[in-house]
């Protein structure tokens, strides 16, 4: 069955068409595209959604469109999230979204987002013999981080958290390169958020981490000094709390413009990847983790997966 998943973000619209096997529950990706349209931009400040990051997307929208149509899916989902779901014109952004481009949009609640997240991060994880310990998936989007907790493809405790790339840059970073003290503030404000949200006894049981979404595989392909970019070599890359303290170091030292010749950093993300891997550093040391894989798969596989009826 031939599916097709649009995720529209609060920092970036993405595209997966893919083949679902409904029998073997296999995935097989024909075509993947993400563009960077910081939906979510200003809306910390204003509510919401701006005229300027409406049209980025639906510009996006419109080349999707045609490419679900060259590719024969037959069903498709589009799924918005934390930026729809906190704008105060969200729902008629959903509803041109379904209208203008034929789109099944849904706005997800946090619940519905967590537990695609968590279906697509731990679909077809290879078998290590650890696919059934306590495993956190986290999800660090523009305006939200969703921590998911489950064992083997079943998610338990989840819960979506108001910090997100986007959000903390507008609310946090006023300098280029940032200020120490910009940097201390948001490390001590997404602290507060994370550690807030997450109860002792939902993060000490965990004891492994997956990290989807563009912070985590922007930070394994800036690790590796990936020129150009390569999923084979992101996907399943373990990444460490050093690790990520040191890109964090690195990339909050430059300038935005700088920031933008980082091999392995999509130019369009060097304006919020120091908000990201602050965001990535803090939520490890909460369930008291000193590494994490890092997962290509995530709520566009989870969204396929639903569509073929195996969620």
């Amino acid at each position: 069955m031939r599916v097709a998943v649009v995720d529209i973000g609060s920092n970036s619209t993405r595209l997966l068409i893919a083949d679902v096997d409904p029998a073997a529950g296999s995935i097989a990706e024909v075509l993947r595209r993400s563009e960077v349209t910081r939906l979510g931009a200003g809306l910390e400040a204003n509510g919401s959604l701006s005229e300027r990051a409406i049209a980025r997307v639906t510009r996006t929208l419109a080349e999707y469109r045609a490419a679900i149509r060259a590719h024969g899916a037959e069903a498709n989902l589009a799924v918005l999230t934390a930026a729809v779901r906190d704008a105060a014109n969200g729902a008629w952004f959903a509803a041109r979204v379904r209208d203008e481009f034929e789109l099944d949009a849904h706005v997800l609640t946090g619940e519905e987002e967590a537990q695609l997240t968590f279906l697509g991060a731990t679909a077809q994880q290879p078998s290590d013999g650890r696919e059934s310990v306590p495993t956190v998936v986290i999800d660090i989007g523009g305006g939200s981080t969703e921590l998911i907790v489950g064992r083997g493809r079943s998610a338990g405790f989840h819960v979506s958290l108001p910090v997100g790339v986007v959000r903390m840059s507008e609310r946090h970073i006023r300098s280029d390169p940032p200020a120490a003290e910009e940097l201390d503030s948001l490390a001590a404000d997404a602290r507060a958020i994370l550690l807030g949200g997450l109860a002792v006894a939902e993060r000490a049981p965990v004891e492994r981490g997956i990290a989807v979404a563009g912070t985590a595989t922007s930070a394994a392909a800036m690790d590796q000094q990936l020129e150009p970019y390569d999923p084979a070599r992101v996907h399943g890359y373990t990444l460490t709390l050093e690790a990520v303290r040191s890109l964090r170091d690195r990339a909050a030292a430059m300038t935005e413009v700088a920031r933008r010749s980082v091999k392995g950093l999509h130019p369009d993300r060097a304006p919020t990847i120091v908000a990201g891997l602050i965001i990535l550093e803090q939520a490890l040391p909460a369930f008291e983790l000193q590494r994490v894989q890092v997962s290509e798969h995530d709520i566009l596989f989870g969204g396929a997966l639903r569509l073929a009826g195996l969620a």
